[in-house]
């Protein structure tokens, strides 16, 4: 959500940085600004007239007693006349309020977050900046096979393969895997090892939260009205989580923190379930892109004087992920057309992958500033402060389980099929070091 005040003192410049996130004036308009400002004078004139009809109202209300009191009839008829004439008034400027105020924010709800000026401009993924790397891509002798080829030729007796596609699809369709035996274990361990980091060593505490939510919810976040195709929505009228960014940042919805709890840091391992929409013939084989994965997620609510120290801590938090497993990989910094809708600024980890001989997405690490928390209705109370201010929040993925499987499987795979388990794993793996087929 934007901040009209923003907006009416400084139409030029929202208009420029939503040039910047490709989006065009809107038909019949000559900018965003100057639609968006049209129907907050329509607003306002409506509330100039409500008000002062309500004032006309109460005065003539007051004067009503008076002039029966002293036996003028007509000045009462006069009065009570304008005091009709006035709730007239005062429900069709009410209505007129509305219907303007729904316009206008509805356009507000749509328009996406504004870029920090830092953050590059482009369209796509070209235009993304590399900020850093760690570590180099090891070479391992051979001819990678990828992770879907190593784990379909791994086997656990009776129960078939151990990243089973094909049984999986049976029940449910394409994008879904199972994944069984020691393959299952290697995926729990990850989870619980990326929990143990960010609880232990970063401060983040953990939260179980609702897989299920409420559309407010995902309006809160950003992920409706735009991207409803995108999401899952049962019967009962309840969405399926695409992340657990969304429970864990509605956890301050409405709600006036104090200056002493922030920064509030919280993490979650869930599964996430996203139906894909437009990404049609894209990572069709393997566990890049399912509808269904396990991820484990980063967020914060700061001071809006923090967020920035904020996100640079986050992509930290995540990276330590990736260097205690010993994978290469390199951030990114988005280009503005590439950011997600409720970003300012966002950091791509992308980690190397040999069977693909290229590095791919792994987490995400998103500013929002006070987008979220405008349309959350989140605050905080400075000490000695009258009137709250909203806070920032700030999202990461610390990692994605799935994909992290994915880069360890392929990283770490032998010559023979197996696949040796990272050392910092091995502790979650009851003593097992080496992923081999199970008879």
């Amino acid at each position: 959500m934007h901040d009209i005040r923003f907006i009416r003192e400084n139409p030029e410049q929202f208009d420029e940085d939503l040039k910047r996130r490709f989006y065009a004036a809107p038909e019949g308009a000559s900018s965003w600004s100057a639609k968006i400002l049209e129907l907050d004078e329509k607003v306002r004139e409506a509330v100039g007239r409500k008000q002062e009809a309500e004032t006309t109202r109460n005065q003539s209300s007051k004067l009503i007693g008076k002039a029966k009191a002293t036996g003028d009839e007509a000045e009462a008829q006069r009065l009570m006349a304008a005091v009709a004439e006035a709730k007239k008034t005062i429900e069709e400027a009410g209505e007129a309020e509305a219907d303007a105020l729904n316009a206008r924010d509805a356009i507000l709800m749509s328009l996406p977050n504004l870029p920090y000026a830092d953050v590059p401009l482009g369209e796509g993924e070209e235009e993304n900046e590399e900020v850093r790397r760690w570590g180099e891509p090891k070479p391992l002798g051979f001819e990678p096979k990828s992770h879907d080829q190593v784990g379909e030729a791994l086997t656990v007796g009776a129960a078939g393969a151990q990243m089973d596609f094909e049984s999986a699809v049976r029940m449910s369709g394409s994008r879904f895997v199972a994944l069984k035996g020691p393959l299952a274990r290697l995926e729990r361990a990850l989870s619980a090892f990326m929990l143990d980091i960010q609880t232990t060593e970063h401060g983040y505490t953990e939260v179980s939260p609702p897989l299920l939510v409420q559309d407010r919810a995902l309006v809160g976040t950003g992920q409706l009205p735009k991207f409803g195709e995108d999401l899952f929505l049962t019967t009962a009228g309840h969405y399926l989580i695409p992340t657990a960014e969304v429970s864990l940042t509605n956890l301050v919805r409405e709600d006036i923190l104090a200056e002493d709890q922030l920064p509030l840091r919280m993490t979650a391992h869930t599964p996430c379930f996203r139906s894909e929409a437009g990404s049609a013939g894209r990572d069709t084989k393997g566990m890049i892109r399912l509808h269904q994965f396990n991820k484990v997620e980063l967020v914060s609510v700061t001071r809006p004087e923090e967020s920035d120290e904020e996100l640079e801590r986050m992509t930290g938090c995540a990276e330590a992920v990736l260097q205690k497993l010993g994978l290469a990989y390199r951030v990114m910094k988005l280009s503005s057309g590439d950011m997600g809708f409720g970003a300012r600024r966002t950091y791509d980890l992308e980690v190397w992958l040999p069977s693909q001989d290229t590095y791919r997405e792994i987490s995400s690490c998103s500013t929002c500033g006070d987008f979220q928390a405008r349309r959350m209705d989140s605050k905080f109370r400075r000490k000695d402060a009258k009137k709250p201010e909203f806070v920032h929040t700030l999202n990461g993925s610390g990692l994605a389980v799935g994909r992290t499987l994915v880069a360890v499987v392929e990283n770490y795979q032998n010559e023979d099929g197996s696949i040796t388990v990272p050392e910092a794993l091995q502790p979650y793996m009851g003593g097992i070091t080496k992923i081999e087929s199970v008879s």
